[in-house]
């Protein structure tokens, strides 16, 4: 008892000194501690002690500063419209009239609570998009240019005025019938349907080209439509917990995937081992177990070791390569194609097309018709076939066989592929990445002893020219372990928003015709700034081949007279093309010229919006109706507006819509007739397009899509992944504004079904459900036996060396443009409070000898030039740079530069010609061209620069032409 009473008699001496301290406040004040003279004493000097703060509590009226400070109007859910992967709800406070700030929502339901809380989701991007709403920058009013495009000089003019001049020029353009000369440009719906939707649906009405994006930007991994015949299906980012080990390969998920990245860090508590493969020493490296630096541009060489590793050690699943791959199946050596059904005599088939059935050899040594080959099934995805073996494959085959053709030999995929892993011995992995020779056998070993393990892929990887065999070889390494399919397994590629849960709703209503012109946009891009003249000769020809055989189309189209008109119209909006275009000298010299108007949408004046005829202010993510979702997470929630759109500005789908009645009112007028669609069994006409904007194709009901939240509700309503077919259950708009929801169903376009209590994983339909994968084969897909890949030696995943496109004599340092920390793209590049947290310019990073070798010092204003042009930044020195690279974190507007050059003017602009084909070439239903599903990525790597010191504003050398 008097322990106890001598630690009460110290508790009360202590809380005794405490209110002396605070009582003594008031005196400090008075002699000046706070800057206070004694007649301008604040009420702090009355400061009251409050013994109950919850049963009794005084009125202190200074207290109602930080209460008013804290108060609010009203409040509304709202997200980023950003393409950054996250689709984080968040709450907006409104006050008087101004949006306030804005705050994480924190209210996702769980579906499992073994996982992390998915709660909450943000970063401190978003924290600040408040700023955006009443920003200088923030575009109020429709511009028209008056100066040189990029100069920034503009006169304001009236909606009327901006409408009509645009409407003037799209009803001549249709009706010269050059109506394919009209291109919107916009990306990634899944941040925001309806918004994506706005201009696609009157580009579509209008006969126009609609541009693909995710190729584009060189987000698209072509490995995986080559080997798994889908574009990138993934995993929830919750998932990763259930994963036993974790590779994160050139994905910097602690930068990139700010929201998600709890998962991977939370993983180390359930006990997951996570590696790292990163050239430089990234914000996600330092939080690995083990950290892997290849050289750059040798992930591939690297893979194709790991996997040499598991299959000379026998660690491979083999009963997953005999069921689930194309390993078993046969290949002619004569022709290096397929060994087909209809070229073996007696080997029968029920198929209607045994030419697309292919031939595996028993444990008897019997032929056998594989199961599943596109030659028995309905299109590409057809779930009626099945690739289950009623006999047991041979994986290992080399044997002749009596064809149509006379004796041939045969060898198995399996075969030729351990001839290829031959080559990647320890010491030519050592040799050509750098990496150690038990190194990346051990992390091998271990990758294919875990019990569920992942690869989470990014970017980092596929800015390479050969970048569809980076895909293929890293693919590789879960195919040969079986880690597809399950739970904590799988190769997860994220960057950007790319695939939209709400497929059929969001593709109803941005394409109500059926019938869409698009076009992959590396390919319009390169032909029409005319790239296509000064690339290598045998690229060159296989680009027009590509074109000529219909495998890749390029609009305008070419016209009966073999004459092709240039591009006209471009409309851009939720987008920043100028910006982040590639070959971006060339864009501004070649391609821009060609372009009569150039109308960019948008709620800021950014690169695009400088280089416009005319600008039309949108409204901000806080000032409109709209969806959000991700592939990162299986919600949806909305975006509904805090307030009303600042200025004159409107929502994207107003802004359109009153164009198409612009266009309307005024080909009535002058009596246009409809114009016949030379490619499509319809007509154009402009004299209904508002009408045709605004109705309900599915019903018929005229008028019922004239407003945002109606055409947001249509999404939710035609989708199967919010009204499945099965089920009376419906998200509706208002239910997700309340709270974001989970899906309730996949579509087609997905592998997997939504399960209860399950993070979504895909390919559990071929996997565990036997359905055919939507490859040639029906399996997995490792060689490719199309003409172009034979020629090239890319029938199996294999390491090359990137194009030379700049001498390392001349240019010794390697140049590479990563995702940065600061914004999302180029959104928030500008924004004060992101540039208050790093240097507040452009900056360069430099490893530390590299600087010293050329006497710059960290804040040294520098020079990176090389044979394509030259831009002035700040040197920072990066200690955990690799020697011999530079990085450019890319997305910095082209006005922030001095010379109005950006991180693209080094980066040129060159294509692949494996991701031109299509496969089968008569039938293409494996590989074709499909936007954003398959077509030529915008390469950003294999680019080699010099950096010099700027010298009192000048430099003693630059790039051609400055």
């Amino acid at each position: 008892m008097s322990e106890r009473h001598d630690t009460t008699d110290e508790s009360d001496g202590i809380e005794a000194a405490r209110r002396d301290f605070l009582k003594g406040l008031g005196a400090a004040t008075a002699v000046g501690v706070t800057g206070f003279g004694l007649g301008q004493q604040s009420e702090m000097d009355s400061l009251e002690i409050v013994d109950d703060p919850i049963g009794s509590y005084p009125y202190r009226d200074w207290e109602d500063l930080y209460r008013e400070e804290w108060d609010w109007d009203s409040k509304a859910r709202s997200t980023h419209s950003v393409n950054c992967t996250g689709s984080c709800s968040w709450q907006v406070y409104v006050r008087n009239g101004q949006v306030w700030r804005e705050e994480q929502a924190g209210d996702y339901p769980r579906f499992d609570e073994s996982l992390p809380d998915p709660n909450p989701r943000g970063c401190q991007k978003g924290a600040c998009y408040s700023d955006y709403v009443n920003a200088d920058q923030r575009i109020l009013h429709p511009l028209k240019r008056v100066g040189e495009r990029g100069e920034g000089q503009w006169q304001r003019i009236s909606w009327d005025e901006a409408l009509t001049e645009i409407a003037e020029e799209v009803i001549d353009t249709v009706q010269a019938e050059e109506y394919d000369g009209i291109s919107g440009f916009t990306p990634i719906p899944a941040m925001s349907p309806v918004s994506f939707a706005s201009g696609s649906r009157l580009v579509n009405l209008l006969g126009g080209v609609s541009h693909s994006f995710y190729d584009w930007y060189s987000d698209l991994p072509p490995g995986q439509p080559i080997t798994w015949g889908t574009q990138t299906d993934n995993a929830e980012s919750a998932d990763w917990y259930n994963s036993d080990y974790i590779i994160a390969w050139g994905s910097n998920i602690n930068v990139t995937r700010i929201p998600d990245a709890k998962y991977f860090l939370e993983a180390a508590y359930n006990g997951t081992k996570r590696v790292g493969i990163f050239t430089d020493y990234s914000q996600t490296a330092i939080h690995t177990d083990e950290w892997i630096s290849p050289e750059p541009g040798t992930d591939t060489a690297l893979a194709l070791g790991m996997a040499r590793v598991i299959v000379d050690e026998g660690l491979y699943d083999e009963a997953h390569l005999k069921e689930q791959t194309d390993m078993p199946l046969l290949v002619r050596e004569d022709t290096g194609k397929f060994l087909r059904v209809d070229e073996v005599p007696g080997l029968t088939t029920d198929a209607d097309r045994p030419d697309q059935m292919f031939v595996m050899q028993d444990a008897q040594g019997n032929l056998r018709v594989a199961p599943g080959s596109l030659g028995e099934r309905d299109g590409q995805y057809d779930p009626s076939e099945s690739i289950s073996l009623n006999f047991e494959p041979q994986l290992a085959v080399e044997r002749s066989v009596q064809t149509t053709d006379g004796t041939v030999q045969v060898r198995s995929v399996w075969n030729n592929l351990n001839d290829e892993l031959a080559n990647y011995t320890p010491e030519y992995i050592y040799e050509e990445t750098g990496v150690g020779r038990q190194t990346h056998q051990e992390i091998a070993r271990e990758f294919a002893q875990a019990e569920k393990a992942k690869i989470i892929h990014g970017k980092g990887v596929n800015d390479w020219y050969h970048n569809d065999l980076g895909n293929r070889a890293i693919q590789l390494l879960v195919t040969l372990t079986g880690n597809l399919g399950e739970q904590g397994t799988g190769l997860d590629h994220y960057v950007g928003q790319e695939k939209i849960w709400t497929f059929k709703g969001w593709k109803n209503l941005s394409f109500p015709t059926g019938s869409v012109r698009g076009v992959p946009t590396t390919l319009w891009t390169y032909f029409h700034a005319g790239i296509l003249d000064n690339t290598d000769p045998d690229t060159a020809a296989k680009i027009r081949e590509s074109i000529e055989k219909g495998w890749m189309p390029l609009y305008p189209s070419e016209r009966e007279d073999g004459t092709r008109p240039d591009p006209s119209i471009l409309f851009c909006w939720r987008g920043n093309y100028f910006n982040q275009a590639k070959g971006n000298v060339a864009v501004e010299e070649q391609l821009w010229p060609k372009l009569d108007l150039v109308v960019d949408i948008n709620f800021r004046m950014d690169s695009t919006a400088m280089n416009a005829d005319i600008v039309l202010p949108a409204a901000s993510h806080y000032e409109k109706h709209d969806l959000s979702m991700t592939d990162m997470h299986t919600y949806v929630h909305p975006f509904t507006p805090a307030v009303e759109p600042l200025g004159d500005s409107k929502t994207d789908w107003q802004i359109f819509r009153e164009l198409a009645a612009k266009i309307q009112e005024l080909a009535t007028e002058r009596g246009v007739d409809p114009v016949p669609d030379r490619k499509f069994d319809r007509e154009i006409d402009l004299q209904s397009v508002h009408d045709d904007y605004v109705r309900d194709w599915q019903t018929g009901e005229a008028g019922a899509l004239a407003e945002d939240k109606a055409a947001a509700e249509y999404i939710l309503e035609h989708s199967e992944e919010s009204n499945p077919s099965d089920t009376d259950e419906q998200l509706t708009f208002d239910e997700i504004d309340e709270e974001p929801k989970r899906l309730l169903a996949t579509g087609d376009h997905w592998t997997s079904d939504i399960e209860d209590g399950e993070a979504y994983t895909p390919w559990k339909r071929y996997v565990q459900d036997k359905e055919p994968w939507p490859t040639f084969t029906g399996r997995q897909q490792y060689y490719i036996d199309h003409d172009w890949f034979l020629e090239l030696d890319e029938q199996l995943p294999t390491h090359k060396q990137g194009p030379v496109l700049q001498e390392k004599s001349e240019y010794p340092l390697g140049y590479n443009t990563p995702h940065g920390r600061w914004s999302i793209h180029s959104t928030w590049r500008d924004s004060t409070k992101m540039l208050r947290l790093q240097r507040g310019e452009p900056v360069v990073y430099i490893n530390p000898d590299d600087a010293a070798e050329r006497g710059i010092e960290d804040g040294d204003t520098v020079r990176v030039y090389n044979d394509l042009g030259s831009v002035e930044v700040q040197a920072k020195i990066y200690p955990s740079s690799e020697p011999g690279t530079v990085r450019h974190f890319f997305s910095w507007e082209k006005f922030q530069y001095p010379d109005r050059d950006n991180f693209n003017t080094l980066v040129p602009m060159y294509m692949k010609p494996t991701q031109l084909v299509q496969y089968p070439e008569d039938t293409g239903e494996h590989l074709h061209f499909f936007p954003n599903y398959w077509g030529p990525t915008g390469v950003n790597s294999d680019v080699r620069v010099e950096v010099e010191k700027v010298d009192d504003g000048t430099g003693s050398q630059g790039g051609d032409g400055q």
